[in-house]
């Protein structure tokens, strides 16, 4: 599993490159949470467009970093997940609480409408 990580604004985008299952997911944890400590991070966007496999850890993973997300205000949405794993992203009921989007610009936008909602 690879993460490539950068901030955009206040938002942290992650992309996840390879399969988040039990064997790594761990480590995408531990990662992800440092990296969300850094100031001015308030939202994150997971970039799924090269994760060819996640199972039920992956989604603890995820699930976790929303539940981290949101007490603290901020807004979590993933984009581009291949088709395999939108399957089990649906499945998991995840596609009802994080939103998907085109792209980093589109999350922020979804997040700045929330924002003024």
């Amino acid at each position: 599993m690879q993460l490539d990580i950068w901030k955009k604004g206040n938002t942290l985008v992650v992309a996840l490159k390879g399969e988040l299952d039990h064997h790594t997911a761990a480590g995408c944890r531990e990662r992800i949470d440092n990296a969300l400590l850094r100031p001015g991070i308030r939202n994150l966007i997971l970039d799924l467009s090269e994760l060819a496999f996640m199972d039920s850890s992956g989604i603890g993973v995820i699930l976790g970093r929303y539940r981290t997300v949101t007490r603290r205000g901020g807004k979590m949405a993933a984009m581009h997940i291949q088709p395999e794993v939108m399957r089990i992203f649906r499945m998991a009921g995840l596609e009802g609480i994080i939103p998907v989007c085109g792209g980093t610009d589109d999350a922020i936008r979804i997040f700045e409408r929330e924002r003024m909602a």
